[in-house]
Order: C-alpha cells, then structure tokens, then sequence
C-alpha cells in the first residue's frame, strides 16, 4: 500500500503481503506520479486538497504535493514507522505543503468532504473489503470530487523466457495474498467496486510496467529474489504452509537467472479508475 499500499491493514482477516522489508521499499520509493498516476496528472490542480491513501514512503505523495501547491496533500499509512520515514523524505526534500499521518483505510479521520481529490494506489488489492473503503473514500470527497485508484492485475503479469520457477511464484503469491485477505487480480474489479460504492462519471484506462533492459532487470529481479526469502511475503508463504524456504530460495535463484538473461522481459498490468463523487 505504499504508494505504495500497500500498507492498509484493518479488519482481522487481513495482513500486508508484502511488509516493509528494505527490498519492499526499494520498489515502492521509485513510484513517481509519472510512473504511477499518469492517468491523474491532467486533472491535478493547483491548490487542490489531496488525499493519499496507503502513501507508503511518499514518494508519489510528495509528486503530487509539488505539482498542486499551494494546495496541500496528506498521506496515510497503517505503517508508523513508513510514515515517519515519509515525513523525514518531505522534509529532507524541502516540501512544505505534504503531511504524513498513521491511518485506516476504513476509519479515515477527516471530516466529510474534506478533499478534492483522494487517490489509492496498490491499495485495494490488499484488503479484504474494498467496496467499505470506498464508500470512506467517497465520504471524505467533497462534492463532485475525484477518485483516483490504480491497482495491478497478477493474472495478466506475463514474462519471457519461460520460467517455471516464476510460474511458481505467480501461483505461489495469488495464494499468499488471497490467503491474507486481499484480490491478487485486483485490476479487473476495480470499475465494479468503484460503481458498487456509489461513484458516478467512472473512467477507465489501463498502463503497463515493463522490464526489459539490463538495469531494469536487475533492479526488479533482485528485489523480488529478496522478497522471495527475506520479506514478509516469505513469512506468510511459509507460516500458512504454501511453500518453505527451499522452494523459496529457488524462487529466488529463478528471479536472479531471469535478471541475468538478455532476452528477459516481464510486463505487469494495472487498471485504472478516475470517478466522481
């Protein structure tokens, strides 16, 4: 939830599949509104009142923050020590109109129509009721104000050459993360969710990340072998006895081999819902 979102954690039967491991964080701290929200830009205006739900290391929070000042952007996260870390980043980065705060996606702690614009990425994916935050989102929006929520979809994730050590570890994590509460294939339901809530005037569009080159490779490879031992997504695998730490490791040895290949390319597909209030 971190921009991530990757952090909302309320009801009992959910849990973060991925933690806050330093490989979770590595991904997370590179999503920029460029990268991330470019289906948002167009509408961003200055002096807008933003919300971001899940904010993770704020990276995209502190984007928006700089491209509606004077307006101000508020970041929640269920993390308090991702949240601090956040506010340590806007102010390292001198961005005054940005806040980070401990927050639940289901219990937002802000008057009714509060906000211009609340926006979620990676976060729907991760609880295990996303029409009820919604329906919080929607509360906090002032009228006609804009949702923005952007989620991938791990059924469409495809990669080349052929791998069968990923081909586990894409079945592998659609079981940790429905295990732990959340939609794995979160992309596909967002414009019903979206509807169900209650918004009107529903856009949809869709972006890919891709990762092909040498660097990039590397750089999403060898997170994931991390994530794939280290992280907290290796901890619920393991404790809901879905894999242990052999098949894990070689998860990891199969991420590192795909990063290492010249032919390597993965694409991952998100959805993404613009709605009004």
């Amino acid at each position: 939830m971190h921009g991530d979102a990757e952090s909302i954690e309320s009801a009992p039967a959910e849990a973060y599949t991925h933690g806050h491991h330093e490989s979770v964080l590595r991904v997370h701290s590179w999503r920029t509104v460029e990268n991330s929200a470019a289906y948002l830009a167009p509408h961003l205006a200055a002096g807008a009142r933003i919300l971001d739900v899940g904010s993770g290391p704020g990276t995209i929070t502190i984007d928006l923050a700089r491209r509606v000042r004077p307006g101000r952007v508020v970041g929640v996260d269920a993390a308090s020590d991702v949240v601090e870390r956040a506010n340590g980043l806007a102010a390292s980065e001198r961005v005054d109109n940005v806040e980070f705060r401990v927050g639940d996606a289901y219990a937002l702690e802000f008057a009714d129509a509060s906000f211009d614009v609340v926006h979620a990425h990676q976060v729907l994916q991760h609880l295990a009721r996303p029409v009820d935050a919604l329906h919080e989102f929607r509360r906090v929006l002032k009228p006609g104000g804009l949702l923005a929520v952007r989620d991938v979809d791990y059924g469409g994730v495809i990669w080349s050459p052929a791998s069968a050590g990923l081909d586990r570890w894409l079945e592998l994590y659609h079981d940790v993360a429905a295990g732990n509460g959340g939609e794995p294939d979160a992309g596909r339901h967002l414009k019903r969710w979206v509807r169900e809530a209650g918004f009107t005037e529903i856009e949809t569009t869709a972006t890919n990340w891709v990762f092909s080159t040498a660097l990039e490779r590397e750089w999403w490879g060898s997170s994931w072998a991390d994530r794939a031992t280290q992280s907290q997504f290796a901890a619920h695998a393991i404790e809901s006895g879905h894999s242990n730490p052999a098949e894990l490791d070689r998860i990891a040895t199969a991420w590192r081999e795909w990063a290492a290949d010249d032919d390597g390319w993965l694409l991952m597909p998100h959805a993404e819902v613009l709605a009004r209030a």
